[in-house]
């Protein structure tokens, strides 16, 4: 039986190279192939999952790159699609396969199998996906503690001007990656917000402007009637202790904007 350990900390994908360092013998390789206990992606190139996405990268011939990579880091992502992201060296061949509709990304910081860094991830989503993907993901980074403050300079060194400018706004205190977006929509139309402002007999919320409270009910925090209860629950101590409450939905921010937008404007 193979050393699994090695594939999950190479990203999902090892070289031959990879295993014997480990201890794994050739003849193990072979046994573990014949029993699909391995799986070999391309000639010298193994995984113990066909279906993990950093195998099709290594089919491909690179890395889970850009946005795929920061949902394998487990970072909130805008962007709903699902094409691979693949990272290659600049000289790199592309090794086209079945069903490929890969998105590359060729980079002198890219090397090797598995899954790219946050850091290296996040300067390929700035030159690929635009702001706003860029600057929610850049916050949930931060705030699950993703980045040390040299890859955030790093970063910053890395991208344009209009991205820097991005990475210096960005806080660690945003729970989620709506909060990110309608902080960064506001300040462009000039409001400034407070985050995760902690209000007694109330609890902690996620926007403040003036007396204004604005929640954010992300899809996957605030299904079911027992959080809806507990979210009026929330709005009416609010209203009672003299705040106004807006409430906005997943679906709202990110396909009706200019409701939630014009809204909130017409609160303050």
């Amino acid at each position: 039986m193979t050393d699994n350990r090695v594939i999950l900390e190479a990203g999902g994908v090892c070289r031959t190279a990879d295993l014997i360092a480990s201890g794994v013998t050739k003849q193990t390789i072979r046994r573990a192939l014949d029993a699909n206990l391995l799986v070999r992606v391309r000639q010298g190139i193994y995984c113990s999952d066909a279906s993990h996405l950093a195998a099709t990268a290594a089919q491909h011939g690179g890395t889970m790159a850009c946005v795929s990579a920061l949902r394998a880091h487990g970072v909130w992502v805008h962007d709903e699609s699902s094409t691979l992201h693949v990272g290659i060296s600049p000289r790199a061949r592309n090794h086209w396969h079945e069903g490929c509709a890969c998105v590359v990304h060729r980079s002198a910081f890219t090397a090797g199998l598995g899954i790219t860094s946050v850091a290296i991830a996040l300067v390929q989503v700035a030159r690929c996906m635009g702001e706003e993907v860029f600057f929610a993901a850049l916050e949930s980074a931060l705030n699950k503690r993703l980045l040390s403050s040299d890859e955030r300079a790093w970063i910053r060194s890395n991208v344009t001007r209009r991205f820097a400018e991005l990475v210096d706004f960005a806080r660690s205190d945003a729970e989620s990656g709506l909060e990110s977006l309608v902080r960064l929509r506001l300040s462009r139309l000039g409001v400034s917000t407070r985050t995760q402002v902690r209000i007694e007999g109330v609890g902690r919320v996620d926007l403040v402007i003036g007396n204004l409270i604005v929640e954010l009910d992300g899809r996957e925090n605030h299904d079911g009637p027992s959080q809806r209860h507990k979210d009026l629950m929330r709005d009416a101590n609010a209203a009672k202790a003299g705040w106004r409450v807006l409430r906005f939905d997943y679906a709202m921010v990110i396909y009706d904007w200019p409701l939630v937008r014009d809204t909130i404007l017409a609160m303050l």
